[in-house]
């Protein structure tokens, strides 16, 4: 069985990345395509020395820093990567990798991170924060994903099975393609994350500080709470706006070593997330350190955490506006309730979500997939 793993494009080691470092694992002998490749030397650990077949858009000019401005080219870059020779191809997808071209004879098992998030439902959003909402260049982004939305679906029909990330993902799944998915949780390393039962006085987020991780929320939230400590780790384009919002008990220390990013997960009283992602590995994280979690209920974070509500081992408190006020009352509450909190039951709920259990669970999928298909040949 020939396998060739395709993914939409390496540029860093964020949490698509971590799916594809397993994927590797997985099968080593596969081989691996992509849109394009500046993954930095010190990051290419994870390829296990792997060097990827590459599209035309990797040579053309300031491809390096402005990749995502080719996007308009990709649906016909990831249809020129010729994947003829092989037998199973499992794409990594959160954009385009999905639409390879595939035959009759060939198995193509497609995990998605979301189908992509600025052409389906998060458009309008995606094209406020980029300041493409008005005006004549709004409409040109709106009629390219437009036609980029209508080869999205089309490409659907190539995928022989679909597996989302997460069951929010397969809603997705289900009304961007009119397909059925099977859920396996990414890999999160909580091995690396050990449990601390000893809690301190501050709060916590980590994340990149990009618009819709909504840090801006969580600074505004706590400047109004001066009696209680928020500490912020991570940079980004919003760095200065969060930095001009921070009030004397918020402590921005930009980015940080993974050492320092654990060590003060082990020690907050709670971590704060606001955003609403597909997953979040985060919050797993977090709780992977016995810590539990305040979150927007919405999205990934609703398979991840334990309400209080909802469970007899909460491993969390939900806030359901994306508001100040929505998300101090969940603070408030989680401190009314933290008895309720065991940083015990916070690892616990972590472990579902190991690398060890992603792997079990993909390789007996692609097993059983893979004998059903060559019996229907």
């Amino acid at each position: 069985m020939k396998v060739a793993i395709v993914h939409d494009w390496l540029v860093g080691y964020a949490g698509a990345e971590r799916v594809l470092e397993q994927l590797i694992v997985l099968f080593p002998e596969a081989d691996l395509f992509t849109i394009c490749d500046f993954l930095p030397k010190e990051e290419r650990f994870f390829l296990q020395e792997k060097s990827p077949s590459t599209s035309f858009i990797q040579k053309l000019p300031w491809a390096k820093r402005y990749y995502r401005s080719y996007l308009p080219l990709m649906p016909l870059a990831i249809e020129q990567l010729d994947l003829s020779a092989y037998d199973l191809i499992i794409s990594s997808s959160h954009a385009v990798a999905k639409g390879v071209l595939t035959g009759p004879d060939q198995l193509h098992m497609s995990y998605v991170h979301s189908p992509i998030r600025y052409a389906w439902d998060l458009q309008h959003q995606y094209l406020r924060e980029s300041k493409l909402d008005k005006g004549v260049k709004g409409w040109i982004a709106k009629w390219l994903l437009y036609k980029i939305r209508l080869w999205d679906s089309r490409t659907g029909n190539g995928v022989d099975h679909f597996i989302a990330n997460s069951r929010f993902i397969a809603r997705r799944i289900k009304k961007a393609y009119r397909r059925e998915a099977k859920v396996i949780y990414p890999p999160v390393d909580v091995s690396s994350f050990t449990l601390h039962d000893e809690k301190e006085e501050f709060y916590l987020t980590a994340s990149r500080l990009v618009p819709y991780k909504r840090v801006d929320l969580i600074v505004d939230a706590f400047a109004s709470m001066p009696d209680k400590k928020l500490i912020v780790i991570g940079d980004g384009p919003d760095m200065e706006k969060i930095r001009t919002r921070a009030s004397p008990n918020i402590k921005l220390l930009g980015y940080q070593p993974f050492d320092v990013l654990r060590d003060h997960m082990q020690r907050a009283r709670a971590f704060v997330f606001a955003a609403e992602e597909d997953f979040g590995i985060a919050p797993v994280e977090a709780q992977a350190c016995g810590t539990p979690v305040v979150a927007f209920g919405k999205g990934g974070a609703l398979e991840t955490i334990c309400g209080l509500t909802e469970s007899e081992s909460p491993t969390g408190v939900f806030f359901q506006q994306q508001t100040i006020e929505s998300l101090v009352d969940a603070v408030l509450l989680f401190e009314r309730k933290i008895e309720s909190f065991s940083p015990a039951n916070c690892r616990e709920n972590a472990i579902r979500f190991s690398t060890d259990s992603f792997c079990e669970q993909f390789r007996s999928l692609v097993a059983s997939e893979y004998e059903v298909f060559l019996k229907s040949k």
